[in-house]
Order: structure tokens, then sequence, then C-alpha cells
């Protein structure tokens, strides 16, 4: 029965972030989601307020799987198509907040273990969240005293904090349970053109990844000031990175991503991640980004 409990608390954890998500995703409360998302709700307020016997526990706890995974079938699908994120309102400074994982902390296993999923987002991409906004109520903080002495040192901070809690979002959606194979459309045409393969850039990108020095990511890029693809690697979350171009597919290579499962071993890891790469998200992303075209020098 205690195990038991462990899962609801999580429920209920997951049941008011998806709320949170979908408010701040600005879903018209008529929408499908909202609806399956109201029963859920009911659903925890009768575990809550009532005493039930094991057959009923259970019978609630399979009503709760089953539209756990529903939502989160049809967030994932509302974001691969990139429908969620249309009304996006302005962040303050300071007003950034974590973003739930579009699928549940097991969902990648056995590629990426649960407990090293649900540390890396709910402490690590957590703490740059923290920094970030510090960083940005420090500076808003400076330009209302006029007193810049610190501007080095929080401008530092915003980069950092800032660079990790943004590749981080892209990051958890550039992965998925149904991930991995390759490409299609226009982000495998436009591979094709300037990497020759497929298998030449997944080589590439692989070995970008792997001889990382110390701690940082490999980057698929568009360029839209040269009009063709890149793959980048950044130390930390920033250092080696290139400017005026928008990132695609990101993976995550500090150790915190894969140590707990993988030890040293960066290659097992990495070989392992492309079975859940989520190329529809990296297709998306694509297709946005290579509408923006400077002119090229």
């Amino acid at each position: 029965m205690r195990s038991f409990q462990d899962y609801l608390k999580e429920v209920s954890q997951w049941n008011y972030e998806l709320r949170a998500f979908l408010e701040g995703a600005n879903i018209q409360k008529e929408e499908e989601v909202w609806m399956q998302l109201n029963h859920f709700s009911a659903i925890m307020d009768q575990i809550e307020n009532k005493e039930l016997d094991v057959p009923d526990l259970l019978r609630i706890q399979e009503q709760v799987e089953e539209l756990h995974e529903k939502m989160e079938e049809y967030v994932t699908n509302r974001q691969q198509l990139g429908n969620i994120f249309m009304n996006e309102s302005f962040v303050p400074a300071g007003g950034h907040s974590l973003p739930p994982l579009p699928y549940a902390y097991n969902a990648l296993e056995p590629y990426i273990d649960e407990e090293i999923m649900r540390l890396h987002h709910t402490k690590h991409h957590q703490a740059y969240v923290d920094g970030l906004n510090k960083a940005e109520k420090m500076l808003e903080q400076a330009r209302l005293s006029k007193d810049f002495s610190l501007v080095k040192h929080w401008s530092r901070e915003l980069a950092f904090n800032g660079s990790g809690h943004y590749l981080h979002t892209i990051f958890w959606s550039n992965m998925s349970p149904n991930g991995g194979g390759k490409p299609s459309g226009s982000l495998l045409k436009e591979i094709n053109k300037y990497f020759g393969s497929f298998e030449a850039f997944k080589q590439q990108f692989t070995e970008a990844a792997k001889q990382v020095e110390g701690v940082g990511w490999a980057i698929l890029v568009w360029s839209p000031r040269s009009r063709h693809l890149e793959i980048l690697q950044a130390e930390m979350h920033m250092d080696l990175t290139q400017w005026d171009t928008i990132p695609l597919l990101v993976l995550d290579v500090w150790e915190h991503a894969y140590y707990l499962q993988y030890k040293n071993n960066r290659q097992e890891y990495i070989n392992n991640w492309w079975e859940v790469v989520n190329w529809k998200d990296v297709e998306e992303r694509f297709q946005k980004a290579s509408q923006l075209k400077w002119r090229p020098y």
C-alpha cells in the first residue's frame, strides 16, 4: 500500500504540472484535453476524499493510468504538430519556469533510466531556471539602482543559466518514447544535401558529442546566414557555440545526463540516445528555422 500511495503522489504532481502547462499554453477550456483533465482531476478527488478498499484502489489505478496515457499521447501529438505553443505569453524578468516533460520519467527506458530523467529534470534543469531568474532580477535591480558594479558576474550567470534552460527545454522535446529511426521530408533532404547522407551526418554528430571536452552539448543547427545545416559543440552551455544559428537537435553530454546508468561510457549513452530521437520535433523546428534567411556572406 505504501508504494501505491507514492504512486498517487506522483500522479497528483503530474496532474498539477499538466494543468499549469495547459494554462500557460493558453489552450481553450473547450478543448477535449481540458475535458479529459477535469475527469482525471475528479478521479483524484475521489481518491483523496473517500475510504477505499484495495479492489477499489486497483480499479481507480487502472483508470488513472489509462487517462495518464491518453493525456501524454494528446500533448505529445499537439507538441509535434506545433499547435500547443502558438499562444505563448511574454516572460517577464525572473519569470521563467520549469517546463513539464511531455512523457513520463520512465518513458525512455531502457535507453535512459527513470532516476536519471527525474534528477536531470527536477534538479539540474530546475537549477538553471532558478539561476536564470535570479540573474535577470539582479540585472533588473542594477538598471533601477544604476549600480552596474556586478554586471560582469550577472551577465555571465545570465548566459550560463539561460543557455542551460533553453537547451534543456529543446532536449526534452527532441526525445520521445516512440523515437529513433531517421528523419523524413525536407529535413532529410537538407541533411543529404549538406552532409552527403544521413549516415554521414549521424557519424559526425556522434563523434562531436563523444569528443566534447569536459561537459557540454552536441548541436545540429540551421544557419540563416550560410543557409545550411551545421553540427557544433558547446562546452558548458555556451562556449564554442556559433552566433546567428538556430538549434534544431541537441544532445546533453554533461555527466549528470548519463553517469548513473552508463558510468564513464559516454559512447554507449550516445549510441542508445539515437533510439529516442524525436525526429518529428526536429523536423518542425527545421521547418520554422529554415524560413529565416539572412543575406549570405
